[in-house]
């Protein structure tokens, strides 16, 4: 007997009485992705829109808070090599945070979009929250781990890349 990833986007189950645990197993991780996809997009926006922060040095920059970070971080060369320029680290983030918060809740290239997700948190956690005790206080690797099951399992249900899976089944005739 054989066990594998159920990766079909059959929706209809919507047209039976099923077992309602059935329909909580199926759209489990839905809130996750919601939740991970709007405060990214919120992040992102944030860091676009805030004055201070896309500036090499002052208040609130992200040059000072990389600055102040460097010397406990886990792994300082990380913060070496952004403080080359912060500014363009500074968008690189709240960009990347946008198209990883914009994918996971539209269900775009959902795993990509969810490793992105996990590789800022990772970045993040070795960095500026690395510090932090004790450790469950920060909250970038929390963030982490809360990427790493739709690393896993993507975005199957209510999803671009479900329909996108369907249309696909649906001209070639048969699962692929």
């Amino acid at each position: 007997m054989t066990h594998g990833i159920r990766t079909d986007t059959d929706t209809s189950y919507l047209n039976r009485s099923g077992d309602w645990r059935d329909t909580a197993t199926r759209y489990a991780l839905l809130p996750l992705r919601v939740f991970l996809g709007v405060t990214f997009i919120y992040a992102g926006l944030d860091k676009l829109t805030d004055s201070a922060f896309l500036k090499s040095g002052g208040a609130g920059s992200i040059g000072d808070t990389m600055r102040a970070a460097r010397d406990s971080a886990a792994i300082p060369a990380l913060i070496d090599m952004a403080l080359k320029n912060p500014v363009g680290f500074g968008y690189g983030i709240a960009l990347g945070e946008l198209a990883v918060g914009i994918g996971t809740l539209l269900g775009l290239l959902g795993r990509l979009a969810a490793l992105g997700g996990a590789l800022i948190s990772l970045s993040l956690w070795l960095t500026v929250s690395w510090a932090t005790t004790p450790y469950y206080y920060g909250n970038d690797l929390a963030y982490l781990m809360a990427w790493l099951p739709l690393v896993l399992a993507g975005a199957p249900y209510l999803s671009l890349d479900a329909a996108w899976r369907t249309r696909r089944r649906r001209r070639t005739g048969g699962y692929r």
